[in-house]
């Protein structure tokens, strides 16, 4: 089981990190087919959210906490939370729920939609 999610995992850093330019359209709809959401509106739902007040986040104004990790690289990341594959389903799920995904985690519920969870999760796959 977990060989299986290692494997998962290293499919999507493979993907990403040997895919196009971050700025080429080709690369952006991959993104946005991978997680259903719209990396322009998942920069701006970043702040919305304040999720700049803990994070460093590539592109957005104002994000250089450093409460919780940095978030540079992400599309690079092998996991989140440093236990659940780096995939969209998971990253999505964590955005939603942090705590249910990590009991322990600082990382609250902010009560972040599916939709909103998908676009953010969409910006934070363009950071390579």
């Amino acid at each position: 089981m977990r060989s299986a999610l290692l494997l998962a995992a290293a499919s999507v850093i493979v993907v990403f990190t040997t895919s196009c330019d971050p700025a080429k359209p080709s690369y952006l709809s991959q993104v946005k087919r991978m997680t259903g959401g719209d990396p322009k509106l998942g920069r701006l739902k970043i702040r919305n959210y304040g999720c700049h007040a803990c994070h460093t986040i590539p592109g957005v104004t104002g994000a250089h906490a450093l409460v919780g990790p940095p978030l540079v690289h992400w599309s690079r990341r092998v996991f989140i939370a440093g236990e659940l594959p780096n995939t969209a389903e998971n990253l999505t799920k964590w955005i939603q729920h942090p705590p249910q995904v990590e009991p322990k985690t600082a990382m609250p519920d902010m009560g972040v939609t599916e939709q909103d969870s998908r676009d953010i999760a969409a910006y934070l796959y363009t950071l390579r």
